[in-house]
């Protein structure tokens, strides 16, 4: 069964202050060097045209797999290809000296070009982890109907994950994000089974600020240990039966 404790954790923005003269960083093998510098977009950056998808609501999670593509490795935590990853670029701004002359100084910027292709997949570091010395990501594509696969980390500790999956249309482009939390106790149902089960985790699909899916693990029943998507009403009581693949 798994472990009661949940801890909810939220990224939250980080202002980017990035180091003058940097090198420019190609990839995520140089994303460990200049971590001093804070790499990191720290906010989601829509594009015209494009879908940005992210996960939150854990001390850490992170897109694994989208359609047949892995983005995110299970076991190192990075993205499985460098050439997904957004590149960082130099630009030039020129200041003034106290003399009066100008002086062309490098700054470091994401490069954030449209993607041209349907298929294209984009990883962008977006903040710090919650767990030490891991990194946040969200993934940026064209719209269309796809399959995501989160692993979310309830726990301060990379052994305990829950595995999440499902399919959904993301038609407009914009920003998705899919938030875990755990359910809040309701009335008690009188059921000794689930007054001593662990309030279940549960997934929610935003589309900007609103929620379009919902999705809880079952306990106690026949589908025990699966993410089952519920009505977005709570006098529906009943769960659909559009479910989503999980593993515990």
């Amino acid at each position: 069964m798994n472990k009661i404790r949940f801890a909810v954790w939220t990224s939250t923005a980080i202002a980017v202050t990035l180091l003058s003269g940097c090198q420019a960083l190609t990839g995520y093998q140089k994303i460990e060097q200049a971590e001093s510098a804070r790499v990191w977009t720290g906010t989601i950056k829509p594009i015209a045209g494009e879908v940005n998808i992210a996960c939150v609501g854990t001390y850490h999670c992170e897109i694994v797999k989208l359609d047949r593509t892995m983005v995110i490795s299970p076991e190192t935590h990075k993205p499985v290809n460098a050439s997904m990853v957004v590149a960082m670029k130099a630009t030039s701004q020129n200041t003034k000296t106290r003399m009066g002359s100008k002086h062309a100084q490098a700054a470091m910027t994401m490069d954030m070009t449209p993607l041209i292709h349907n298929n294209a997949i984009k990883v962008v570091p977006l903040s710090a982890s919650a767990m030490p010395n891991l990194t946040n990501y969200y993934v940026r594509v064209k719209p269309a109907k796809r399959e995501v696969h989160i692993n979310f980390y309830p726990e301060n500790n990379l052994g305990y994950v829950e595995r999440f999956a499902m399919i959904h249309d993301f038609a407009s482009p914009g920003t998705y994000q899919l938030r875990a939390y755990q359910k809040k106790p309701g009335q008690s149902s009188g059921s000794l089974l689930e007054t001593a089960s662990p309030e279940p985790l549960c997934v929610e699909l935003y589309q900007g600020n609103t929620v379009q899916r919902r999705f809880c693990k079952q306990i106690g029943t026949e589908h025990q240990g699966e993410f089952v998507e519920t009505g977005m009403v709570k006098a529906a009581a009943m769960p659909s039966k559009v479910k989503v693949r999980a593993k515990v």
